[in-house]
């Protein structure tokens, strides 16, 4: 199975991200060594591949990032049961289609390109994407973008906004066995940490498609020793919230959350997209087969495209809740479903 032969060298490199040169040097061989429409295009660690030109159809993107996140030692992967079980099992199986899709070359009525970038797990301000849209001149005018990741093979439309921003609160340290010695910084945190832990995930349904605004706290770092009244605590905050709010918004949501208190300093800040679900191109993929239809709850480059007014969505067959799990897991049925479903949705364009 041709599939299952590049998903498992796809993660036999390991790429997490800012580590991704070796994979993208050994995907470059490879696809320098394949008949593409025009040459293969490199910039950093990321690379566009023109697949097919001339048809006169829709101009159509496939993307997969490079990068895998690596959280603690995750084995090699590996097949078991008619799975693959292993770091990257997921979230390479969006790139072994695209590899695929280079060499089987299905004939179709479209134009795509094939781009592998870097650094997509970094958010909108550090994806390697950014600076591959903003060079390549071609990509810019595509019609529409499918972006490879783990969805269960569901169509996952839009993108939800994300926020990241440090709360800092500042007090003086004094003895802490002494009555009114020092300002405590932590319990000036008290208030507001009380506020994000009841906090209830609020619905936000656009297009049929239902995503959730949720406040995290996710990091602390604060205190001197154990008898020292702690002078300063800093806490990262995440903030993520559907298509209706906007970044603006949410950045007054978490000023308006310290309130005098604290300071705060946003550290990523990466937009919503909306569903587009409408789209001729995203209409016909949701007709080819795919697992059901729902809102892509956490960010994803979808939200990218849609700044640069292409509409995009995602779909791919890895299983979406063992992402950046000890052991990501695609089932075999499901990598040659996607195979299926992406042929289907290729000969609506003929």
């Amino acid at each position: 199975m041709k599939l299952l032969e590049n998903l498992l060298w796809l993660c036999k490199i390991p790429s997490p991200p800012g580590e991704e040169r070796n994979l993208a040097d050994e995907l470059a061989q490879r696809l320098a060594a394949l008949p593409l429409a025009s040459p293969l295009r490199r910039y950093g660690d990321s690379l566009v591949a023109p697949l097919t030109r001339g048809s006169g159809g829709p101009r159509v993107l496939l993307v997969g990032q490079l990068d895998v996140a690596n959280p603690g030692h995750r084995g090699e992967a590996r097949t078991e049961n008619k799975r693959v079980l292993g770091a990257g099992a997921a979230e390479k199986s969006g790139l072994s289609l695209m590899l695929d899709l280079a060499e089987r070359r299905p004939q179709v009525g479209a134009e795509f390109t094939l781009v592998f970038h870097a650094r997509g797990g970094c958010g909108f301000d550090g994806s390697e994407l950014r600076v591959v849209m903003k060079k390549d001149a071609e990509l810019q005018g595509a019609d529409v973008a499918l972006v490879l990741k783990p969805t269960d093979n569901k169509l996952q439309l839009g993108s939800g906004g994300s926020t990241h921003a440090t709360l800092a609160f500042a007090g003086r340290t004094g003895h802490s066995g002494l009555p009114g010695a020092g300002v405590n910084a932590i319990h000036k945190f008290a208030r507001v940490l009380a506020h994000v832990a009841a906090f209830e995930p609020v619905p936000d349904v656009v297009d049929g498609l239902t995503w959730y605004e949720m406040m995290n706290i996710t990091s602390a770092r604060g205190g001197r020793s154990g008898s020292v009244v702690p002078d300063e605590l800093e806490v990262n905050v995440h903030h993520t919230y559907g298509p209706s709010t906007s970044s603006h918004d949410s950045q007054d949501r978490l000023m308006a959350l310290v309130d005098r208190v604290g300071a705060v300093r946003f550290e990523e800040l990466s937009r919503a997209a909306p569903p587009n679900r409408n789209h001729p191109l995203i209409a016909a993929l949701e007709q080819s087969g795919v697992q059901g239809v729902e809102a892509r709850q956490t960010w994803t480059e979808v939200a990218s495209f849609t700044t640069l007014g292409i509409p995009a969505a995602n779909f791919g067959p890895g299983t979406e809740r063992t992402m950046h799990a000890l052991n990501e897991v695609t089932e075999l049925s499901e990598l040659e479903r996607a195979q299926t479903i992406l042929d289907r949705w290729f000969a609506k364009m003929t």
